[in-house]
This record gives C-alpha cells, sequence and structure tokens, in this order.
C-alpha cells in the first residue's frame, strides 16, 4: 500500500532509502530541504552504509548546456545498468524552487527510469546554506544505492564552489562565447577543474577556445592529473561517451596510491567547517540582535569609539565564551 504523506516514521523512511523506494528518497530529501530534525536522525542512521557512490560535479555559467550534457551521460551510464542520481542546485534565484524548467525538460526523459532519481534544488533559506542541503541530499542517495549521483550548479561563485567541493570529479562546462568563466580560471578564481567540456562543438570559435583553455592549464606545472578538455555536443550525443571515458579516467587516477580517500576526507572535513561556520554565524547573529549590550558594541564600532576587532573579541568572548587566550594568532 502506497505510504500517506504523513504516515513516515524515522524507520520506515530509513528502510525505503535503503531499498531504493523513491517516494522515500523523495520525502527524506524533503526533510533535509526545511531542516529538519528528522533529516539529522535519518542521515545519522544511514551515514555508516555511504561512500559507495561516486559524485562528479558539472559546474559552469548559465546557457552552456549542462543539464543537455548530464541528460546524454545519464543514457550512457544507464546502458551500463548502473543507478543515477541528480541534484540540480540552482542558488541564483530567489524566486524558483529548485531549477528552471528547461532544466526538467531536457532531462525529462528520464524522470519513469526507476533507476534515475532526479531532484532540483533552490537556495530556500537552508539553516546551513546549501552545501548542508546538497550534501545531506548526497548522502541519501549514496546510502539509497546510486552507483553515480551528478551535482549541478550554476556558475563558479561562493554557493557553487561549496556545493561542488563535495564532488569526486569536477566538470566544468564551458561553451565558445563564455569568456567570463575563462577569465575566471586564468585568474585563478575558479579551481581548476578535473574534466573541461566546451560544449556547442559545431561553433566556429570551438577550436580557438579550446587552444585558450589549454594554454590557461599549461601554467600549472605542479599537477599530477592534466586535465582533459573535450570538445561536445550534448545536443546530438557527440562527445558524450568520450566525456564519460575522461570522467572514468580521472577515478582510476584517484583510485591509484588512495587519491580517492584523501580528497574525500579533505572534502568532508572542508564541509563539516563550512556548516559549523554558516551555523556558527546564525548564531552570532541572533546572539547579537537579541542583546542589548552585544548591539551597543556594533554602534560603538559604527560611531568610531571601539575598533572592530576589539568588537570581535567582546562578541566572541560573551557568545561563545571564549577567552583572550582563544585569541587566534594572525601574526
Amino acid at each position: 500500500m502506497a505510504q500517506g504523506r504523513r504516515d513516515w516514521t524515522r524507520e520506515t523512511l530509513t528502510e525505503g532509502v535503503r531499498n531504493g523506494d523513491t517516494r522515500a528518497l523523495a520525502r527524506a530529501i524533503s526533510l533535509v530541504e526545511n531542516s529538519d530534525p528528522l533529516a539529522y536522525e535519518l542521515v545519522r542512521e544511514l551515514y555508516p552504509e555511504t561512500g559507495r557512490a561516486y559524485a562528479v560535479g558539472i559546474t559552469g555559467p548559465p546557457g552552456v548546456g549542462k543539464s543537455s550534457l548530464i541528460s546524454g551521460l545519464v543514457r550512457h551510464i544507464r546502458k551500463q545498468e548502473r543507478m543515477v542520481g541528480v541534484v540540480s542546485v540552482d542558488p541564483s534565484s530567489p524566486f524558483t524552487q529548485g531549477a528552471l524548467l528547461g532544466d526538467r525538460i531536457r532531462l525529462a526523459d528520464h524522470f519513469l527510469d526507476p533507476g534515475v532519481f532526479i531532484r532540483s534544488m533552490g537556495t530556500r533559506g537552508h539553516l546551513g546554506g546549501l552545501a548542508e542541503a546538497t550534501l545531506q541530499a548526497l548522502l541519501l542517495l549514496d546510502a539509497s544505492g546510486k552507483d553515480i549521483v551528478f551535482l549541478e550548479t550554476v556558475g563558479a561563485g561562493q554557493s557553487e564552489v561549496e556545493v561542488i567541493a563535495i564532488a569526486d570529479t569536477v566538470v566544468l562546462v564551458l561553451m565558445p562565447g563564455s569568456g567570463d568563466s575563462v577569465q575566471a580560471l586564468k585568474a585563478g578564481i575558479m579551481e581548476i577543474p578535473d574534466v573541461i567540456a566546451i560544449n556547442k562543438m559545431d561553433h566556429p570559435a570551438a577550436k580557438t577556445m579550446l587552444n585558450e583553455v589549454r594554454s590557461i592549464l599549461s601554467l600549472d606545472k605542479e599537477r599530477a592529473w592534466k586535465p582533459p578538455i573535450l570538445l561536445t555536443e550534448a545536443v546530438k550525443d557527440e562527445g558524450v561517451a568520450e566525456l564519460w571515458a575522461k570522467i572514468e579516467a580521472h577515478r582510476a587516477h584517484l583510485n591509484e596510491d588512495g587519491l580517492l580517500d584523501e580528497r574525500r576526507r579533505k572534502n568532508l572535513a572542508g564541509e563539516v567547517f563550512a556548516v559549523a561556520s554558516a551555523r556558527a554565524k546564525i548564531q552570532l547573529e541572533r546572539a547579537v540582535e537579541g542583546d542589548p549590550e552585544l548591539r551597543r558594541l556594533l554602534d560603538e564600532v559604527q560611531s568610531r569609539k571601539l575598533d572592530p576587532l576589539t568588537a570581535v573579541q567582546e562578541i566572541m568572548e560573551k557568545v561563545f565564551k571564549l577567552g583572550d587566550g582563544d585569541r587566534p594568532n594572525t601574526r
């Protein structure tokens, strides 16, 4: 019998996620998005069973064809009978509760496939930030038996970098004409991705862009893995199998000498600190809001009677009970 909306318990949800039940998974991710305490219990219980799914981050500016490319990759992977999850993150819009309609249409081919689970997530004011919600969604998909999970984000701002930081392999999708992203690569603002796809290969400037990106990457002599650059045409399914082969090659590279475990350890530690920082910031803001004495400190900073770092120290002492001996050494 179908589970009614209010019938889910921690036990039935945990069991449902474990068995890959689509409705249980959808409900569990909704709890994650709403920062429901039950979500934390679920993830805590299922966490020991995670670490099996391979997470592939797909990022790049809007309109380069990321969703079409993911759709092609999903089609390719499903031929190998592997289970796939897709989390499409749209941090840019305060109005959409998830990815834009176009993305959903492009991935619609897979909605009826029981071996594919697709979820789009918007900002929606997640308590610990979008990175926290994405990490928990990834862990739930992992626990549900998905072999590959795609994390799709728009752009390369702070939110996107945090979201993509939990991926095992990061793919940057560009298209001829998306000069801002090339500039970001050149300036070192964007973390060097593991694989680069230049989509819309029929464009007359595609090869020029490939050469430009190649020359930027050649400056990084330290890296053991040289990020491959591919030309793709997602709508025509051209270059998709080759792109997947490069993602698999990067995975094989990471598996050598235990690099995958090392990367995951670093990524998870980064997530723990990112979420802790977001929580601490919220706690600080609430504490200052509700305490006239702390608000007075901010007023004194504003009127130049108190310097900012002294105010920080006093706030930290009051809110987190950190004394002078806990002051970080900034020298």
